[in-house]
């Protein structure tokens, strides 16, 4: 029933608006020290983060689960991407892979991510667009919550970007 449910969600679309000019959004998603602040859901951390910002260049985002995820606690979720387009300060897509460390054939899923900026009267909208074309059979459960994830995660740009003022 779960991947019944899931195959309506192949395409997340997710949209959010910061009191923050376009540059400094723009920062949070392309310089790694910014990235590893906000990245992922609450109880998680980013041990690891690069950024080869261009056409072709890597990104590769390591997330690891804290001591409040219990069992899971340890555990790793690396994402391994490349750019295919750069448009500063309005426009980032890349391919990428997620898995769950370890468990790496199993647990794959392949998506590309299209991040669109707009900035008007001093605040910017993040449009992002998420394509699942693969998933492991072992990944079914990540996918489906793969749109909760990216909430998350934008509800932690909110809080570093308000920081920020």
């Amino acid at each position: 029933m779960i991947l019944q449910l899931f195959k309506k969600t192949k395409e997340l679309d997710l949209e959010r608006t910061y009191r923050a000019p376009i540059g400094t959004v723009w920062d949070a998603w392309t310089k790694p020290e910014m990235l590893q602040q906000w990245w992922g859901p609450e109880k998680t951390s980013v041990p690891e983060c690069r950024i080869d910002l261009a056409v072709g260049g890597e990104i590769h985002i390591v997330m690891e689960a804290g001591p409040e995820m219990g069992k899971y606690q340890g555990t790793r979720w690396p994402m391994a991407g490349v750019f295919t387009r750069i448009e500063q300060p309005s426009r980032l897509t890349y391919d990428a892979r997620s898995w769950t460390e370890g468990e790496e054939e199993g647990s794959t899923i392949l998506h590309t991510n299209d991040v669109h900026l707009t900035e008007s009267d001093g605040a910017t909208t993040v449009k992002l667009h998420v394509t699942i074309t693969q998933i492991g059979p072992k990944a079914k459960m990540a996918a489906f919550g793969m749109k909760w994830g990216y909430k998350a995660q934008l509800d932690k740009l909110e809080k570093l970007l308000a920081a920020q003022r």
